[in-house]
C-alpha cells in the first residue's frame, strides 16, 4: 500500500466514521467499512446489497452479505441512506438523501440521479381518506437505442 493509498484510506474512513456520527450509529468494524465505501470519497452512491458486498471483497474486508442487507436497513433507517425499489423487487440504496429522480437504465441495471430541476409534477391525486401523502419516488427507466 503506498502512502497517497493509505491516506486516501484514512480520508474514507474519516469521512465515514463521521457519516455515522451525524446520525447517532456505533461506529462498529462492518459499519464503517461500509460508511467508507459508501462515503469516502465524498461522492453519493447508488448501491445494491450485492455490489456492496462485492465492493467489501474488492477492499480486501470479510463482511458477510446478511451484515450488508442488515448495515443498508440500519443506514435507511437512520436517514443516512433511502431505498429505491425498482419492479417491486429490486432495490437500491442511495446516498443522496434530498427528494429528486432517478434514471433507470434497463440495459445495465444501473440508477442513477436524474435532473430534479427539469421534473415537473403538477398534481396529484387526493389521498384517501385517513392518509397523506409522504412522499413521491420518481424513477425514469431508459432503454438505448
Amino acid at each position: 500500500m503506498t502512502d497517497a493509498s493509505r491516506e486516501m484510506d484514512t480520508a474514507a474512513r474519516t469521512r465515514g466514521s463521521e457519516w455515522l456520527g451525524r446520525a447517532g450509529l456505533r461506529p462498529t468494524r462492518q459499519r464503517l467499512v461500509l460508511a467508507a465505501l459508501l462515503v469516502g470519497d465524498g461522492h453519493d452512491r447508488h448501491v445494491t446489497a450485492e455490489s456492496l458486498f462485492d465492493a467489501t471483497r474488492d477492499a480486501g474486508e470479510k463482511v458477510s452479505l446478511a451484515t450488508v442487507y442488515n448495515t443498508l436497513r440500519a443506514f435507511c433507517d437512520a436517514g443516512l441512506m433511502q431505498e429505491i425499489t425498482v419492479d417491486g423487487s429490486k432495490s437500491y440504496f442511495d446516498t443522496r438523501i434530498d427528494d429528486h429522480p432517478h434514471f433507470y437504465w434497463e440495459d445495465t441495471h444501473a440508477l442513477t440521479d436524474a435532473p430534479a430541476e427539469e421534473l415537473e409534477i403538477a398534481r396529484l391525486p387526493e389521498a384517501p381518506e385517513g392518509a397523506e401523502v409522504s412522499k413521491v419516488d420518481v424513477v425514469i427507466r431508459l432503454r438505448r437505442r
